[in-house]
């Protein structure tokens, strides 16, 4: 996969846009600013919004040619950004150490998502929010983006059992239209998730 993800931001044009999701834009806005992470983080488009309205954001991903994006992006905007490339498996932080947790179209396989979803959980502080955009498994009728393998998209049921240690969640399955970079185009089928420990 990291061959896939380098080859998909090894071009000048960002491949999911420079702009943060909406939905993440919108949720953010309603918190007080303090330390963010953005796991599989790619081009680095929403962990450079967070910092520019005075985040502390660290983020990780496999791909050297999305943190190199995400470095660019930072230093257009004159923000600093914390990016390593890690794995799932790899990153640790201590435990309790982040305001808010996010994961916007963070997709993999089933065997580990809820391994990782709950680890996750792990460097969240009691009382931090969880913020989380994917594609549901009926975007499999879309061409709009997102994993071909049904089974890496996400269910309702999947993310209520992976996530439910929060004391509260709450969850919408809903189609929306996607204009993030050339990848990102068209009708999608999405959930979205705000939850908090």
């Amino acid at each position: 996969m990291n061959n896939f993800w380098n080859e998909r931001y090894s071009t000048k044009e960002y491949a999911y846009g420079e702009k943060p999701n909406r939905f993440f834009k919108e949720e953010i806005s309603k918190l007080k600013q303090g330390s963010i992470l953005f796991p599989a983080e790619g081009e680095g488009r929403n962990a450079v919004y967070a910092a520019t309205l005075g985040w502390q954001v660290k983020a990780f991903d496999t791909s050297t040619e999305g943190r190199e994006k995400a470095l660019q992006l930072a230093e257009k905007h004159k923000v600093k950004i914390d990016y390593r490339i890690e794995s799932y498996e790899q990153i640790s932080f201590r435990p309790e150490s982040f305001d808010c947790i996010v994961l916007i179209f963070a997709h993999m396989p089933a065997a580990i998502r809820q391994k990782n979803h709950q680890q996750l959980l792990e460097f969240l502080k009691p009382g931090g929010t969880i913020i989380l955009e994917g594609f549901s498994k009926e975007q499999i009728n879309h061409k709009s983006g997102g994993p071909r393998d049904r089974e890496m998209l996400f269910s309702a049921e999947e993310l209520r059992n992976d996530f439910r240690d929060l004391s509260s969640l709450r969850m919408e399955e809903t189609d929306t239209l996607l204009d993030e970079g050339p990848f990102h185009q068209g009708l999608a089928s999405v959930i979205r998730l705000i939850g908090r420990k």
